[in-house]
């Protein structure tokens, strides 16, 4: 029997954050001074995602990571503090304006000297990675349209049992087939559904999309 699922709503989803790991001093300044940034701050991942991202580094015992979109830091601070004893991040981004408040977040954090930032574009940063499957964990939270070329790039460059994981896979649950066609001349909302379907149809991995936030999708290597 299939169990039904439970909405969240914002009630339950003040008593799942009540029931988690409170963001620390410094991911609370984070989440305070990004905020202050207006509309542009929906772009910071949610307290709980951040969470699930350092225990799912720590449960691969990563040392070797990529993320594409930091914005300001948030994310990247997650990864990183799950990283094993000399594990490298590498985060790929094309803003210094937002970078430079990831950077002192990083510093704050304690956890600079982990992280390798790239201004450049990522399909770029990422070509130029070595070939082989030396990577044990991605996140992608970055322009929507590319997703699968990010994938295409990373999937071989990850080590079997390693995890790519995708945000936005609901796009505000607008990649619904009832509700996709009134976002018709949305290019993100059409590159997503896109990207879902092909994602789950591929052969290398194993692939579970989870209710957390706007969807977040991990993808396992076979």
């Amino acid at each position: 029997m299939t169990a039904t699922p439970v909405p969240i709503t914002p009630e339950l989803h003040a008593y799942l954050l009540k029931h988690s790991t409170a963001p620390d001093p410094v991911l609370a300044d984070l989440i305070a001074q990004t905020a202050q940034m207006g509309e542009i701050a929906r772009f910071q991942i949610a307290p709980e995602q951040g969470l699930l991202l350092t225990m799912l580094v720590q449960s691969l015992n990563a040392r070797a990571a990529v993320e594409v979109g930091t914005f300001t830091g948030y994310s990247s601070i997650a990864i990183a503090r799950g990283l094993a004893e000399g594990g490298r991040l590498i985060c790929c981004d094309v803003s210094e304006q937002w970078t430079a408040i990831a950077r002192a977040a990083w510093r704050r954090a304690g956890v600079a000297d982990r992280i390798e930032l790239r201004l450049a574009p990522a399909l770029d940063t990422l070509r130029a990675l070595p070939a082989d499957e030396h990577l044990d964990f991605a996140f992608v939270d970055a322009d929507k349209v590319p997703y699968w070329d990010y994938f295409s790039e990373l999937i071989t460059r990850l080590r079997p049992g390693g995890i790519i994981a995708f945000d936005n896979v609901f796009r505000r649950g607008d990649v619904v087939d009832s509700r996709r066609a009134a976002h018709a001349d949305d290019p993100d909302v059409a590159a997503l559904h896109a990207f879902n379907e092909r994602l789950v149809a591929d052969p290398r991995v194993d692939v579970v999309m989870l209710p957390i936030a706007d969807g977040l999708t991990l993808a396992r290597k076979h």
